[in-house]
């Protein structure tokens, strides 16, 4: 990945190519660790630039093959090759999505190396930009209903690829050297480690892609290995290209990834029940229309547009930006035109016309809203919304910001306080039970706990799935404030009516599923 100009074939085929000199040292780096290499392999070889690096180093004693769906890149990979007079292999024009690798792969003398930089964009962002080196469109991480269809099978395409290089290489003794956005990185082993894949020893080296191809994005090169006896579901990160002072070591345990293992067996314990329901915040996908600002008795939505509207239906709003700076006083309003996802939204042609026809006025924009969530919904309808959104408190904390930090929300202007979908929440009964909540999770043992669960690199740090694997009730037994917590936690505080006999009756299903929480 070099600089993100929108060339051609930047467009075409998702590629950026790398430096000569960055292969150069990724190449170094790998002999030292793998100096009886047999065949080199760059899956998508653009230029060549590791396949000139590698032959560089390895000479005459490796076989080099590279691949390219480009034949002009084709031309210039081979024209690289033949720079280095001692490299044999072959450079070939070959789509990876329909290449044999396995039975490339078997073909070829062991030890293997697979080294490169495959395509740093979403499957996603390539349909954008019209696109069209593109995997078959399948859902191969397995996200089941509302994940699938809000973000969550959108997925870098170099993830694809390189799981499906490491399926290939199962039962080949091989070394897998790439380039890739560090968070790609993670979901690939994570893959690996879940599916059982004979994966290791494994780690993450960083890299700056700003100095190197001029993006801000977190990046590394991932090195693992297959056909080893040693398979293990750990990885260390490295802060750039050796084994010297090693940052941290991240690995699967119950299931999940975890950021920090030492940080997380310290405190494996807080790992538990769900006690409250972690909710997302309100989604419409449609900020400009559905947000505003007030100025005296008009709401001015995002397009500048000002507007009477019925306040009936108008709600204050706090975003991700909001409560990581500590911002709790709202200066913004949503208009939420259901209190649950299947009501009708016709009533409000009656109940507020000034709103119907707002929304009336608007109709272009909510129609062309993207997400599948809005198909057979009523028009103008919104998502994450339910009796949890209007609860009188709350327990927030922002999923985008590297801050850890839990709010306390309540109400403003005698209505309850929003948060958008960027931000998660588990809803209170009181100002009281709110602030009880905040002080347990803000609390140094709890910050180390969830430090340890947390990918701060992440595109959106904090998640639904590392909020609820967050105890409450052993994390008040930590703060000697366990009778407080039961206090709160036997009530449903808005959910199913069922949750006091999950948490409290099931005693047993509690302590089984803390014992699961093993390696």
């Amino acid at each position: 990945m070099r600089n993100m100009g929108k060339t051609r074939n930047q467009a075409v085929f998702g590629d950026f190519q790398t430096p000569l000199e960055l292969a150069r040292i990724v190449a170094a780096f790998v002999k030292h660790e793998e100096p009886e290499i047999r065949t080199v392999v760059e899956p998508t070889c653009g230029l060549g630039s590791f396949l000139h690096a590698a032959a560089e180093l390895l000479g005459k004693e490796s076989s080099y093959y590279g691949f390219d769906i480009n034949p002009e890149y084709v031309e210039a990979a081979r024209s690289a090759l033949r720079k280095v007079q001692a490299a044999k292999g072959d450079v070939a024009c070959e789509d990876f999505y329909k290449m044999d690798w396995k039975g490339f792969f078997c073909q070829r003398s062991a030890p293997v190396l697979v080294v490169g930089n495959l395509p740093w964009i979403t499957n996603a962002a390539m349909g954008v930009i019209g696109g069209s080196n593109l995997p078959e469109k399948k859902n191969f991480q397995g996200h089941a209903g509302f994940a699938a269809k809000t973000g969550k099978a959108n997925f870098d395409i170099s993830e694809w690829m390189l799981i499906r290089l490491i399926e290939s290489l199962q039962g080949i003794p091989a070394a897998v050297a790439m380039l890739c956005k560090t968070a790609t990185a993670r979901k690939v082993l994570r893959h690996a480690w879940l599916n059982g894949l004979n994966t290791g020893p494994s780690s993450l080296h960083l890299i700056d892609a700003s100095a190197h191809f001029g993006v801000s994005v977190d990046a590394c090169l991932l090195y693992t290995h297959t056909g080893r006896a040693d398979t293990e579901s750990t990885a260390t990160v490295y802060p750039d290209l050796s084994f010297e002072k090693p940052q941290q070591t991240f690995g699967l345990f119950g299931g999940e990834l975890v950021s920090n293992i030492d940080s997380y067996l310290a405190l494996r314990d807080l790992d538990g029940l769900e006690y409250r329901k972690w909710r997302s915040g309100v989604k419409h996908d449609a900020a400009k229309v559905m947000e505003f600002r007030r100025e005296d008795s008009l709401f001015v939505n995002g397009l500048g547009e000002k507007y009477e509207l019925e306040s009936d239906y108008l709600y204050p709003l706090l975003k991700s930006s909001d409560l990581a700076n500590g911002r709790l006083r709202p200066t913004r309003y949503v208009l939420l035109t259901q209190r649950r996802v299947t009501d009708e939204t016709d009533s409000l042609r009656e109940a507020a016309p000034k709103t119907w026809q707002y929304l009336l006025d608007h109709g272009q924009q909510l129609d062309k809203r993207s997400s599948s969530i809005y198909t057979k919904r009523a028009r103008f309808s919104i998502f994450g919304i339910g009796d949890y959104t209007f609860a009188p408190a709350k327990v927030a904390i922002s999923g985008l910001y590297k801050s850890l930090r839990f709010q306390s929300v309540g109400t403003s202007d005698g209505k309850p306080i929003v948060v958008d979908d960027t931000c998660y929440f588990i809803p209170c009964t009181s100002k009281e039970e709110a602030h009880f909540f905040v002080d347990l999770l803000n609390s140094e043992t709890a910050q180390r706990f969830i430090s340890s669960l947390v990918f701060i690199d992440a595109k959106r740090p904090v998640t639904i799935d590392v909020l609820k694997r967050i105890d409450l009730k052993k994390l008040a037994e930590h703060a000697g404030q366990e009778s407080k917590a039961i206090k709160y936690l036997a009530s449903p505080a808005l959910e199913s009516s069922h949750q006091r006999l999950l948490v409290f009756e099931k005693k047993e299903t509690y302590r089984t599923r803390a014992s699961r929480v093993t390696k």
